[in-house]
C-alpha cells in the first residue's frame, strides 16, 4: 500500500495566529514551515521549537520549522497561509507572488478590509497575485489563538468557491481539537470575520465605561443583524452569518479578554485615547484598520449599520463616548425584523 505523501505548508507568517495554525496544521500531519520577518523568531522556533515573540511557554510540535526566506518557505508548497495585516496584504504579496507555485492553494486568515479600496483579502490576493478565486480559501471562525495553543476544542469554516479544493484545506487541518467544516461562501465568511472586529470595539467600550451585560448583549445581537444586512445585500448567504464565522466568531471576539479588538475597545472606554490604546496593544487591531472602510461598504450598498457608524465616528475623532452612546440609544424606534 503506497503511503500518501503529506502534504507542505507555507504560514506567513509567525505573528499568534499564523503560530497556532501552523501548529494545527503540523498536529494534522502536514509538513509545516513557518516564514518569519525576523531571524531571531526564526531561529528560536528551529532551536527550542517555540515562538518567544508570542507564545513563549508553549511547545512547538518538533516536526515544524521556520525561515526568513519566503522562496525557500514556497519551494513545492500546497498550501499557502496568510496571517498579516489587512492592510499589508497588497504590497507583500506582490513580493511573494513569483515563489508561488502553479498548483498551491492559498488560505487567507485575514479578518479585515482594505481601506483604499473596500476590497475583502480574499479579492486582493486575486488582483495581485492572477490565482483564481478556485484556489483562495479562508479559514474563519471563533478561534482565539492562545486557546487553540491549548489545544482546547475549536471549530472554523474553511471557505472556497470550490468545494473540492475546501475539503483539501479542511483535511489539512483537521485535528483531535480543532473541527473544520467547508462552505462556499467565501463573501460571508470574510465579512462576518471583519465586521465583527468592529463589533468587538463597541462591545469593549461598552465593558470599559462599566454598562452592563444588557449592553453588551445588545450590541452583539444587533451588531450581527448589521452584519447580515451587509453581508447578504453584497452575496453571501444569511445562514452563513448564524455559523461559525458569524454568531460564532462574534461571541468569541465580543466575549473574551483574549480577544485584541475587545481589550482595544475597553481602553477606549475607559477613556484611554488611540494612540494611548494602541500604545498598549501590541498586536494589529484589525476593527480600528477596517471600520471606515466597512462602513464605506455599508454606504456603497445603502445598508444601515448604526453601531459601525457610531465606531468610525468615535474612531476619527468625530463623536465622544457619551455622544456614541446617545446617538445608539436615541435611534427611533422600529420592529426588530
Amino acid at each position: 500500500m503506497t503511503q500518501q505523501r503529506s502534504a507542505h505548508v507555507a504560514v506567513f507568517s509567525a505573528g499568534s495566529w499564523g503560530t497556532a495554525v501552523a501548529k494545527i496544521m503540523a498536529d494534522a500531519g502536514s509538513d509545516v514551515i513557518v516564514h518569519a520577518r525576523r531571524s531571531e523568531i526564526a531561529d528560536a522556533i528551529n532551536a527550542t521549537h517555540r515562538n518567544p515573540g508570542y507564545f513563549p511557554d508553549m511547545e512547538l510540535p518538533a516536526s515544524l520549522r521556520a525561515t526568513t526566506d519566503p522562496a525557500a518557505a514556497l519551494e513545492g508548497a500546497d498550501f499557502l497561509v496568510l496571517s498579516i495585516p489587512t492592510q499589508s496584504l497588497r504590497s507583500s504579496l506582490a513580493a511573494w507572488a513569483p515563489h508561488v507555485g502553479p498548483d498551491t492553494v492559498l488560505v487567507s486568515l485575514m479578518k479585515g478590509i482594505e481601506r483604499d479600496t473596500g476590497k475583502r483579502a480574499s479579492e486582493v490576493t486575486t488582483e495581485v497575485t492572477g490565482i483564481p478565486a478556485e484556489r483562495v480559501a479562508v479559514l474563519s471562525g471563533p478561534n482565539l489563538a492562545r486557546e487553540i495553543m491549548e489545544e482546547q476544542p475549536a471549530a472554523a469554516t474553511v471557505a472556497c468557491p470550490d468545494e473540492a479544493a475546501a475539503v483539501r484545506v479542511q483535511q489539512a487541518c483537521h485535528t483531535s481539537y480543532f473541527r473544520p467544516y467547508t462552505s462556499t461562501d467565501v463573501i460571508g465568511c470574510e465579512l462576518g470575520g471583519a465586521v465583527k472586529n468592529v463589533i468587538a470595539l463597541a462591545v469593549g467600550i461598552a465593558s470599559g465605561m462599566g454598562l452592563g451585560d444588557n449592553a453588551t448583549a445588545m450590541l452583539i445581537t444587533r451588531g450581527l443583524a448589521e452584519t447580515t444586512r451587509l453581508a447578504v445585500a453584497m452575496g453571501a448567504h444569511p445562514a452563513t452569518l448564524a455559523g461559525l464565522a458569524g454568531l460564532g466568531d462574534l461571541v468569541a471576539t465580543c466575549s473574551s479578554p483574549l480577544s485584541r479588538n475587545r481589550t482595544f475597545g475597553t481602553r477606549l472606554g475607559r477613556g484611554l485615547s488611540i494612540e494611548e490604546a494602541t500604545a498598549a496593544t501590541r498586536q494589529t487591531t484589525e476593527g480600528v484598520k477596517s471600520a471606515e472602510a466597512v462602513l464605506a461598504l455599508a454606504n456603497a450598498h445603502d445598508v444601515d449599520m448604526p453601531i459601525t457608524d457610531v465606531i468610525t465616528a468615535l474612531l476619527n475623532g468625530k463623536a465622544t463616548l457619551d455622544q456614541a452612546t446617545a446617538a445608539l440609544m436615541q435611534r427611533p424606534p422600529k420592529p426588530e425584523r
